[in-house]
């Protein structure tokens, strides 16, 4: 007797969005596009980033700033609306690396329809500690 093929379907991998930071549990959110937001910790003014995954990488799609001052220089290009600067960025990296810290103000991260500060989406991550977000490493890439 013969064994019939294989009959399950193809199955495409979603790219997700991984946070990871040491001593806490890591995060996948089931989401391929955010918002990175801040407060600038010298100009106390608000900076927002829209990233998305291609291809294992992180792309910065456009970045807004509220303002201009200490090394928040709009980019050339950079165009004022409703007094918010807003540029886009030709940049791609593998991952981002963040500072969690007292003392500066924290990030806020938007995905999966829902902002909520980045510490929350990190439970137990302790007062001072790097965190960094990337695309989720695949069965296919491992």
């Amino acid at each position: 007797m013969l064994l019939a093929a294989c009959t399950h379907p193809a199955t495409v991998a979603t790219p997700q969005l991984c946070l990871s930071s040491e001593g806490v549990p890591s995060q996948t959110l089931p989401d391929t596009r955010f918002t990175l937001t801040w407060m600038h910790s010298i100009e106390k003014t608000r900076w927002e980033e829209d990233w998305r995954l291609d291809a294992g990488q992180m792309v910065l799609d456009e970045a807004r700033v509220l303002g201009s001052g200490a090394g928040m220089e709009p980019a050339p290009g950079a165009r004022l609306v409703d007094g918010v600067w807003h540029y886009r960025v030709a940049r791609r990296e593998p991952a981002l690396a963040l500072t969690h810290s007292p003392f500066t103000a924290g990030y806020t991260l938007c995905a999966t329809g829902r902002c909520q500060a980045l510490v929350d989406w990190l439970p137990g991550l302790p007062e001072i500690a790097r965190i960094e977000i990337h695309a989720c490493e695949t069965a296919a890439q491992k």
